[in-house]
C-alpha cells in the first residue's frame, strides 16, 4: 500500500510539473508574439529575459533546497576519517568570538573541540531562555490551541537558533532533517512505555519539590490547583530543554560513539536544566497566583450585600463575616507587599 501511494504521488507530481511547463511556454510564446507586433525585436528580448529569470530562479531554488555534502562520521577519535571530518567541521562552524585562537589558520581537532565548547554555552543559554518562557506558557495556557501552538513554535525556534549557531551557511533541508531527528528522540514520538518513567521522574521531582502549602492562601485546599499549573509548566519546560540539548549534541557530534549516547546524555542534562528553571520560576508563579486568588476572594466578598432593614440575624452574620474576611485579606496583602 505504501509503495503504491508513493508511486502515485511521484507520478502525479511529474505530470503536474510537465503541465505547468507547457502552460508557461505557451504563455511566454503568446506574449512574445504580441510584443513582435509592436516591435520586431521586442519578442526576442522578452524571451531572453524570461529565460534568464527562470534559470536564475531554478539555480537559487536548487541551492536553497540542496543539502551540503557531509563526510563519513568517524567511529572513534583515533579513526582515519577524523582528520577529514575535523577539517570539514572547521570550515562549517562559525568561529566563536571568545575563541583564544580564533584567527589561527591551521585548525586541528583541538581547535574544533574548543570552538564547540564555546558554541555549546551559547546554545544552552538560548535553550534555557526559551524553556523558561515555555514554563509560563504551559502553566497558564495548558490544553489550549494557543498554548500548544506557542510551545511548538518555541521548540522550533530553539532548534533553529542552535542550528544557526553551528552553521555558517543554512540549508532548509538540513534544518528540516535536524528537526525530524530531534523529534524522533523526544518522548512519545515513538511510544514505548518502558521509556516513560525516565522522562516523568524529573518533571515530578521538580513540581513536588516545593512546599506549596506555605506559599498559598487557603493552604492545602489550593495545592492541587497549583500543582496542576506546576506540572503543566514543568512538562512544557522539560520538552523544550530536551529538544534544545538534543539539537546541540547532534550539531556537535564528532564520532559514532557520541551519536549513540545523545539521548541518554541529553535526558540527564535536561533534568538538571529543568530543576534550575523551575527553581527560578516557582516563586514568581506562586506569588502571582496567590495575589490573584486573594484579589478574586475580595471581589467575591464584595458581591455580598450589606444587611437591609428588616433583615434577619442570618443576613447580619453573613455580612459581618464577609467584612471581616475582606479586612483580613487586605491586611495580608499589605503585609506581603511591605515584606517584598
Amino acid at each position: 500500500m505504501k509503495r503504491k501511494a508513493t508511486s502515485f504521488l511521484y507520478t502525479a507530481l511529474i505530470a503536474a510539473l510537465l503541465l505547468l511547463i507547457v502552460i508557461i511556454i505557451n504563455q511566454l510564446h503568446a506574449a512574445a508574439r504580441l510584443l513582435d507586433s509592436l516591435n520586431p525585436y521586442a519578442g526576442m528580448v522578452f524571451l531572453f529575459l524570461s529565460s534568464g529569470v527562470m534559470l536564475a530562479a531554478l539555480y537559487t531554488g536548487s541551492r536553497f533546497f540542496s543539502v551540503p555534502k557531509t563526510p563519513l562520521l568517524p567511529e572513534h577519535e583515533k579513526s582515519s576519517e577524523m582528520v577529514v571530518y575535523t577539517a570539514w567541521l572547521a570550515e562549517k562552524l562559525p568561529v566563536h568570538s571568545m575563541h583564544p585562537d580564533g584567527s589561527k589558520q591551521q585548525k586541528d581537532q583541538r581547535w574544533v573541540s574548543t570552538n564547540l565548547k564555546f558554541l555549546e554555552v551559547d546554545s544552552l543559554n538560548i535553550t534555557k531562555q526559551i524553556a523558561t518562557k515555555n514554563f509560563f506558557v504551559g502553566a497558564f495556557a495548558q490544553n489550549t490551541s494557543y498554548g500548544t501552538t506557542t510551545s511548538l513554535l518555541n521548540n522550533v525556534k530553539v532548534i533553529w537558533n542552535i542550528y544557526t549557531i553551528h552553521n555558517r551557511e543554512q540549508y532548509l533541508r538540513e534544518f528540516f532533517g535536524l528537526v525530524r531527528s530531534v523529534y524522533a528522540c523526544l518522548p512519545l514520538s515513538d511510544f514505548r512505555k518502558e521509556d516513560i518513567p525516565a522522562h516523568i521522574k524529573p518533571i515530578i521531582q521538580s513540581s513536588f519539590s516545593n512546599t506549596l502549602s506555605s506559599l498559598l492562601p487557603g493552604g492545602n485546599l489550593l495545592t492541587p490547583f497549583f500543582l496542576n499549573l506546576f506540572l503543566a509548566g514543568s512538562t512544557n519546560t522539560y520538552l523544550t530543554c530536551l529538544a534544545g540539548i538534543i539539537a546541540t549534541r547532534q550539531c556537535q557530534v564528532m564520532t559514532e560513539k557520541d551519536k549513540k549516547e545523545i539521548i541518554k546524555q541529553s535526558m540527564f542534562e535536561a533534568s538538571f536544566m529543568l530543576k534550575e528553571i523551575v527553581r527560578e520560576c516557582n516563586p514568581i508563579l506562586s506569588v502571582t497566583i496567590s495575589k490573584a486568588v486573594k484579589n478574586a476572594g475580595m471581589d467575591s466578598l464584595d458581591t455580598i450585600p450589606p444587611p437591609s432593614t428588616g433583615a434577619g440575624m442570618a443576613q447580619d452574620i453573613v455580612s459581618h463575616l464577609a467584612s471581616s474576611l475582606k479586612q483580613i485579606i487586605r491586611e495580608n496583602i499589605t503585609t506581603k507587599q511591605s515584606e517584598e
